[in-house]
């Protein structure tokens, strides 16, 4: 049998050196906590640290993206039944759809006063592709591309803020609804145009 030898007692730290690495352990995390993780997170930055170096605005797209979001999730959720039975137009300007073959375009349309937001959504199957352009007219607006099912209450596909278009391909995550929330954080009204083309079977505004 293997009989380890006990370490000489001078080579073990002391209980002072523990202590004080520890305290040297405390104080990292809580300045990382304080200078990095609260910032970039939550956009509290008690120092100024943070908003110097970029990490503030950043915890306040977030903070607010997740606000509207919730808020969004909250109001579909409440309009569900209603919006099944009797569903509202896709907008004040929509052109008429163009069907070919399992796809369609859609000209959606929607005006925002300072502080309103709007979503749209297409009803979409797991794995189908809408291609999408959106564009602001007389300001910007923050916005949340997202999905939500039966069972699923919130599927992200991206965010931004103060932007004022975006255009690009949306890949389905599941069978559900998909589509564009926007917020109007300009200081006067906007018009928001969505251009959708893709197998999608229905679009209508929600919000």
């Amino acid at each position: 049998m293997f009989n380890s030898q006990r370490p000489d007692p001078a080579d073990l730290p002391t209980t002072g050196q523990l202590l004080r690495a520890t305290a040297i352990a405390a104080v990292s995390a809580s300045a990382i906590l304080v200078t990095i993780i609260l910032p970039s997170e939550y956009g509290v930055d008690p120092t100024g640290i943070g908003r110097t170096l970029g990490l503030t605005q950043m915890g306040e797209i977030k903070m607010q993206l997740a606000e509207e979001a919730a808020a969004d999730a909250a109001m579909d959720s409440a309009a569900g039944p209603q919006m099944a039975a009797a569903p509202a137009p896709a907008s004040t300007g929509q052109a008429a759809p163009a069907i070919e073959g399992d796809t369609r375009s859609d000209v959606t349309t929607v005006t925002l006063a300072p502080g309103e937001g709007a979503e749209i959504k297409v009803a979409m199957s797991d794995g189908a592709q809408v291609d999408f352009d959106w564009s602001v007219d007389g300001g910007h607006v923050n916005y949340d591309t997202h999905a939500d099912a039966p069972g699923i209450s919130y599927h992200g596909y991206g965010k931004g803020r103060e932007s004022t278009g975006k255009n690009g391909t949306l890949v389905a995550a599941f069978d559900g609804s998909h589509g564009w929330f926007w917020r109007n954080r300009s200081g006067g009204t906007v018009t928001v145009t969505l251009r959708t083309d893709g197998a999608y079977t229905e679009i209508k505004r929600v919000v």
